[in-house]
């Protein structure tokens, strides 16, 4: 069988923090077989493929460890869980991981999503059906009454396509676990805080320590990886105690939550770009507007202070962009999580790759990625910018020469553009009253009957 020999301008390996000059990668049969400098590399075959990217960027593709596959850029959770169908989410899903993948994410991880959307993405791509990024999966995550995800009035309940089940025992999350670990997911997520909270403790957590502790220990007993979503302080920390594999966000993490999490072997993926995007981006035309922006000015200014103090100390951060929202869409922002980790935290460049490549192998499905060395799986990306001098680059589509996935080059032309289909909408159809004093102030539109779109 042929082989691949790509000839490397500057090839960063992200097993240590530089860039190699003039090495060569042989790939065979999907996997690196041989990685070092060009005057030592066996010479190829005739039948063989040599590729010259003497004059360009060589790195691992890069992992991105919150990418909700089934949320089609919603801009509400409503929008998120009720509106389009399991299936149309689950085709839409497959758009939205190719998305990624053109980015440069040749593995996603997605930590909850609507019904089995996601698995099913990820075993259509492992199956060879479609094209795309490697995925490890969760189901739809955990939730309790003080729960993020369960968003609706308890006279309404939790909808069974939600992207959370609401669990009311802990015995019923004990068989859900077990429930989704026979139905194949890779993840557990649960949901640790996010609704309720005073002004004293900030968020509560959601589950007692008892309670999350028994359902990481089923989950691992499973051999399934648990996440968490955790902002406050208490949260987080009951997680870190009890061993769960990546808290996402943790913005108020304390010393001791740190702490626990050195111990457990806990990471963190803090998912700065939807608190950075909403201040930069909010319009005075959201309905969110007047509130949103400031909360999460406040939650930046903690997840600064606590997320540089987790890294300081020895936490390992997972890059996650969170995409999945109107204001975090696949593939355009995520990237920008580098940028930000860089700016705000304080990173290197370096230390910033590290957190999209070798850092996040070793909690996915696939864990042979994330480094370029022998025995590796053969994702890369060819740039022409070098990101350890120019972080941003990694968001410039211009920069990206070519993808690989498993030692195959995926087409990067970008899909006709795609319009939103009626059920993904809420039919949302006024942004305000029309009172009277309004009314007086609008120019009446005309009667005549207006063309369809």
């Amino acid at each position: 069988m042929s082989k691949t020999f790509i000839r490397c301008g500057r090839l960063f390996t992200a097993i240590d923090s530089q860039a190699l000059s003039d090495q060569t990668l042989i790939i065979d049969n999907g996997r690196i077989v041989h990685v070092g400098p060009n005057h030592s590399a066996p010479p190829p075959a005739p039948q063989d493929r040599v590729i010259d990217h003497s004059d360009r960027f060589v790195m691992p593709g890069m992992v991105d460890t919150h990418t909700h596959l089934s949320y089609g850029c919603a801009a509400s959770e409503e929008e998120v869980d009720l509106y389009a169908t399991l299936e149309f989410r689950t085709l839409r899903a497959l758009h939205a991981a190719q998305s990624m993948l053109r980015a440069g994410f040749t593995s996603v991880l997605d930590p909850a999503c609507s019904g089995m959307v996601s698995p099913a993405v990820r075993d259509a791509i492992d199956c060879g059906l479609y094209r795309g990024p490697r995925i490890t999966a969760a189901g739809p995550a955990l939730t309790t009454h003080q729960g993020l995800y369960d968003y609706y009035p308890s006279w309404i309940g939790s909808p069974d396509v939600s992207s959370g089940i609401l669990v009311k025992s802990r015995d019923e999350a004990i068989q859900l676990i077990r429930k989704q670990a026979k139905d194949g997911v890779d993840m557990i997520k649960i949901a640790m805080d996010g609704t309720m909270g005073d002004r004293d403790r900030g968020l509560y957590a959601a589950f007692d320590q008892d309670e999350i502790s028994a359902m990481v220990r089923e989950a691992h007993r499973l051999g399934r990886k648990v996440g968490v979503h955790a902002r406050g302080t208490e949260g987080a920390l009951y997680s870190a105690r009890a061993g769960v594999d990546v808290i996402y966000h943790g913005s108020r993490i304390c010393d001791e939550g740190i702490r626990a999490a050195l111990d457990n072997g806990t990471a963190i993926s803090p998912s700065l770009l939807m608190l950075v995007n909403n201040i930069q981006f909010a319009q005075p035309q959201d309905p969110s507007f007047s509130w949103w922006p400031n909360i999460q000015r406040k939650e930046l200014a903690a997840a600064r202070r606590c997320i540089a103090a987790a890294f300081e100390a020895g936490v390992p951060l997972l890059n996650g962009s969170e995409s999945g929202f109107a204001i975090t869409l696949y593939g355009d922002w995520a990237a920008k999580e580098l940028e930000i980790t860089t700016d705000l935290l304080g990173l290197s460049a370096a230390e910033a790759l590290h957190t999209a490549t070798r850092v996040p192998a070793k909690f996915m499905r696939d864990t042979r990625i994330g480094t370029v060395e022998q025995g590796q799986a053969a994702d890369l990306l060819v740039l022409t910018d070098n990101p350890l001098n120019n972080i941003k680059c990694l968001q410039d589509p211009s920069a990206f020469h070519e993808v690989w996935v498993n030692g195959e080059i995926f087409d990067l032309t970008p899909p006709p553009p795609a319009r939103r289909h009626m059920s993904e909408d809420s039919q949302g159809m006024w942004n305000r009253r029309y009172t009277r004093d309004i009314v007086s102030q609008l120019e009446p539109q005309s009667l005549e009957l207006q063309p369809a779109s």
